[in-house]
């Protein structure tokens, strides 16, 4: 942390996720709230509107990250930040659910360009354990960041001049990770000779077809995605189940998301504090597991808490803790299940080729997310309430992590590590 190699990226990252979350919950918060009929939907679209970038444009993004020096496109990747932050403002202020949207979209593009940046960079300047405990942090970074977006941007929009408030807070954090990118240390071209492709379909094609030619990058893949899927329904149905189930206000929606980032920061900081390089992956498994038993647990407590009104409710009731050290625990499990996961995916991949097997992992990210999202929304449509869902996923989830315990005791997950 005290490292010019390392202090700056990890700044840079979490002002970024500060953003995008103050950005997106103050949204969800006036869409859930002011928009009765149709606001839990949005909410659950809002995800898959993030997300779907990913899936579009990863292939060139990471393209891009392997042919160009790092550091620079990072700066200008946070200059296009600050432009989207100042279209938000607008649609803030004159209270345009559409154009949010769009910069919701817009935001999701260059998140899709960040992030083959940010974790194809981290080798180039960590090695070994290092380069664990760099994955932790940021890991952390970005869910302390998660935690202050959603706490600011539910808070703020609330008040009076909310639209005002939060607008300027954004265009200041923009400022501010644009001011760390300049000191983030050069990282040279790793494939000079490759130009990016912008065919599109064609490019991410390949590039999730080559990232299955090396077992142990697919391996981490399918993980990560199978994390992000789940993470993307979590955060969906947490505001429409306080709105629903606990008859709650939106600062309880602030206190619940809050408090899950605390958790992941909190599992991922474990992680690379305790964890030794060699053993990582053999607690994925049972943390996947230790995520299903506490989603369940939090679902059936929600569904006979009664109401919880506010956060004095939430914090005077037996029920309203329950739920909160539900919701620290499940999460908490959540970082330790991707970190390991994303080590594995950056040390198999071939220099040459990492920040593109970072993008094809966040292709399949964004198909199973907003897989995910399309499938919350269809259920909400059809009826189905939040608990429903959430019990859904922690069954599908206790599968897969019993799949991914059965894979790791196989070495499935061993293999080479360069790609065809």
């Amino acid at each position: 942390m005290r490292s010019a190699r390392f202090l700056p990226l990890f700044l840079t990252q979490a002002f970024g996720a500060i953003n995008d979350n103050l950005f997106k919950n103050a949204l969800v918060v006036l869409a859930l709230y002011r928009l009765a009929h149709v606001g839990p939907v949005l909410v659950a679209l809002a995800g898959g509107v993030f997300l779907l970038p990913y899936a579009l444009f990863s292939a060139t993004a990471g393209q891009i990250a392997d042919t160009f020096e790092k550091s620079r496109l990072i700066r200008w990747v946070k200059f296009w930040e600050l432009g989207l932050m100042l279209l938000a403002s607008i649609g803030f202020l004159t209270s345009n659910f559409p154009a949010l949207m769009a910069v919701l979209f817009g935001l999701g593009i260059q998140a899709t360009f960040f992030s083959p940046l940010k974790y194809g960079i981290l080798p180039d300047h960590l090695h070994g354990e290092a380069l664990v405990a760099g994955n932790g942090l940021v890991e952390a970074g970005t869910f302390i960041g998660i935690l202050l977006g959603t706490v600011a941007g539910g808070a703020l929009v609330l008040l009076p001049g909310g639209a005002i408030i939060v607008s300027g807070t954004c265009l200041a954090v923009s400022g501010c990770g644009i001011a760390s990118a300049f000191k983030i240390p050069l990282a040279p071209a790793a494939d000079q000779k490759s130009r990016p492709s912008w065919n599109i379909a064609s490019e991410t094609w390949s590039l999730v077809r080559l990232s299955t030619h090396n077992p142990p990058v697919w391996f981490a893949i399918l993980g990560i995605s199978w994390f992000w899927a789940i993470g993307a329904t979590l955060l969906a149905e947490f505001p429409t189940l306080a709105r629903d189930v606990l008859h709650a206000d939106g600062h309880v929606v602030t206190l619940m998301l809050g408090v899950f980032a605390v958790g992941v920061g909190i599992g991922s900081l474990a992680v690379a504090r305790f964890v030794k390089d060699a053993s990582l992956l053999k607690y994925v498994g049972i943390a996947g597991l230790g995520v299903s038993v506490f989603t369940a647990d939090f679902a059936w407590t929600a569904l006979h808490a009664g109401v919880l009104g506010n956060i004095s409710a939430v914090l005077a009731a037996p029920a309203g803790w329950h739920l909160l050290g539900d919701l620290l625990v499940l999460s908490a499990f959540g970082g330790a299940f991707s970190v390991p996961l994303y080590v594995l995916l950056q040390e198999a991949s071939a220099p040459s080729h990492r920040a593109r097997m970072v993008a094809a992992n966040n292709v399949m990210n964004a198909v199973s997310s907003v897989i995910a999202a399309g499938l919350t929304a269809v259920l909400y449509a059809k009826g189905i309430g939040a608990p429903a869902i959430l019990l859904l996923v922690a069954a599908c989830n206790a599968a897969v992590a019993l799949w991914i315990f059965m894979q790791v005791r196989r070495g499935v997950h061993h293999g080479s590590s360069v790609p065809s």
